[in-house]
């Protein structure tokens, strides 16, 4: 099994910044891609950005410029460092993995989530 553990959330006013880290431990390989989604009161969860192993990013349109992905490949943990922060950024943020875990004696390739931490953007 894969654990996904998120930190660094919190209340912030707008204009501030905040850095959510997660680290993914157990039966793992390697992981592809790791990402941040979002999910605000009443709507859909979206992708905020994503990372390959290699260090290709992607970023939803409304935090490019502002937010940045990273990843720590040796310790398996991928951080988001959000700046210029707004209040339309308020949502639980979740840690999503692409991992690769040892299975009987071949592999096999399956997607985990965090549990996610509350992050606020309020005066």
């Amino acid at each position: 099994q894969v654990q996904l553990v998120e930190s660094g959330g919190g209340l912030v006013q707008p204009g501030g910044s905040l850095r959510l880290s997660c680290a993914a431990s157990g039966n793992i390989l390697s992981i592809n891609v790791m990402g941040w989604y979002r999910q605000a009161p009443g709507k859909e969860r979206e992708l905020v950005a994503s990372i390959t192993s290699g260090g290709s990013t992607i970023y939803t349109d409304s935090v490019k410029g502002r937010f940045t992905i990273s990843r720590d490949n040796a310790k398996n943990t991928v951080y988001l460092q959000m700046n210029s922060l707004k209040p339309e950024d308020t949502a639980v943020y979740y840690c999503n993995a692409d991992v690769r875990s040892r299975w009987y004696n071949t592999y096999r390739d399956s997607d985990f989530w965090g549990q996610g931490t509350q992050v606020t953007v309020s005066s």
